[in-house]
């Protein structure tokens, strides 16, 4: 049984550069980290072998004791390399594809386990391998010579070592343009520029956003939700928002000029347990409930009055991104057996695939030419949300698992004083869409669950 996952980003550079990066196998760990060294035993071509470290004392230790050559298995110059990897009781294939495209490159890093010891090797080895395949990219880009111009806009990203930042900072960084991330510590692996700051106070990280092309702000900083529902816990991720939007507001009023583009996040939990409403960019905002309205409201208005030309505040629903915390717990319960429904299993869930939420993020910044986006309140969410319980069946049937018992209320509300976690986040949910998008005639890459488990989840073969 194969086991496949595929990774693709664009790179705004030419394919012939791309590609001489790619197939330099001894530069692959300059441009990811899980790899730790590479060893070829001739000349790049197929039937050549080689030897790869993985990061990592003991799994280096045991792969270099243990695991035979590599071998490339497949070389078409310019356009295709693959190797594969003999694994215990299995073999892992890398295929990296570059395609041109209009003002660039799209590459795909294609990764497929066979054997008994897939799985085993997937987690281990996969894991080292794909661990921020968007950040991999932006290195390889910078590698291969991107260079933004004197005309590219600079992106100043506030909270861009979290997941979302780490995405759109290096999907930017990919398609030439300027990326600066504000963070409470630098991240000496991550390959962007870094500003320190408080998250509550304007200091000299101001200067960052005095520059002499197009600017914009993302504004993605914030405590994470999965936490307590405690009185001091919701404080802290009201105040973890509410102080850096208002450091920024203030700080870009400063400024000469306005910035150009504002993405302010938020969040469709605004709306809270919004039971059967329909929720769009229009639908009122409850009042008196703590969490999440109680966050997000005090979040939006601390954005009142940015010094921009055009902003927009992204309402978020739950991100499908393979490596986010949701998609992760969600895959792990289910392949324990824990795939049932919870709770009522009535209630919805918005979601969107992370390359949708990034091409509306790219709208937003102004960066597709073919949608517009108004300013104002913007739900990034599919048009198809789904009750938990089409959900949890959805997963069950992409991880080949079968039915499975309820999980009652109970048992989660344990479980999350357990984990340390909100029951709300599984009890809870809303069925929220976008009537902006659809106006502006964006057209979603992933509308269905279905859709997006295929792309997102280890393909079997």
């Amino acid at each position: 049984m194969a086991r496949t996952t595929t990774y693709t980003q664009f790179i705004a550079l030419p394919t012939e550069l791309v590609w001489g990066v790619v197939a330099d196998l001894t530069r692959w760990p300059q441009w990811n980290p899980g790899v730790g060294s590479v060893r070829l035993h001739g000349p790049v071509g197929v039937g050549t072998t080689g030897d790869y470290l993985p990061r990592g004392r003991v799994t280096a230790g045991m792969h270099g004791r243990t695991a035979p050559p590599f071998v490339i298995s497949t070389l078409v110059p310019g356009r295709e390399l693959s190797l594969e990897q003999p694994e215990p009781a299995g073999r892992m294939r890398l295929t990296w594809t570059l395609v041109p495209r209009d003002g660039g490159t799209e590459i795909s890093q294609r990764l497929t386990f066979t054997g008994p010891s897939a799985p085993v090797a997937r987690a281990v080895v996969g894991a080292l391998l794909e661990n921020d395949a968007r950040v991999c990219f932006a290195r390889l880009a910078e590698l291969a010579g991107i260079d933004p111009p004197a005309t590219a806009l600079t992106a100043v990203i506030a909270g861009g070592t979290g997941a979302l930042g780490r995405h759109i900072a290096a999907d930017l960084t990919c398609r030439g343009h300027r990326v600066i991330i504000l963070t409470r510590r630098r991240d000496p692996g991550l390959p962007f520029e870094q500003r320190e700051w408080d998250g509550k106070s304007v200091a000299n990280w101001v200067d960052a956003l005095r520059n002499p092309g197009p600017a914009a702000v993302v504004n993605l900083a914030g405590k994470l939700v999965d936490c307590r529902p405690s009185e001091r816990n919701i404080a802290e991720l009201r105040r973890s928002r509410v102080d850096s939007t208002r450091a920024l507001v203030e700080a870009a009023a400063s400024l000469v000029r306005p910035i150009d583009h504002w993405v302010q996040a938020s969040t469709t939990a605004i709306w809270s347990d919004a039971g059967e409403n329909r929720c769009t960019e229009t639908t009122p905002v409850p009042t008196g409930l703590p969490q999440m309205t109680g966050v997000a409201e005090p979040w939006e208005r601390a954005f009142e009055g940015a010094n921009a030309a055009h902003s927009t505040i992204l309402r978020t629903s739950i991100v499908l991104d393979p490596q986010a915390p949701a998609l992760k717990r969600l895959g792990q319960l289910t392949k324990a057996g824990l795939g049932g429904r919870v709770g009522p299993g009535d209630q919805w869930f918005s979601w969107i695939h992370v390359e949708d939420w990034l091409a509306i993020v790219r709208a937003a910044l102004g960066l597709d030419p073919q949608v517009t986006l108004p300013d104002g309140i913007l739900v990034a969410a599919t048009d198809f949300p789904v009750r938990n319980r089409e959900l949890m069946a959805a997963l069950r049937r992409h991880l080949r698992r079968p039915p499975a018992p309820p999980t009652p209320t109970a048992i989660l509300k344990l479980g999350a004083v357990v984990l340390r976690s909100d029951p709300a986040l599984g009890l809870t949910g809303r069925h929220a869409t976008s009537e902006v998008l659809r106006r502006s005639g964006f057209t979603f890459r992933f509308p269905t669950l279905d859709e997006a488990l295929t792309d997102l989840l280890p393909r079997r073969h």
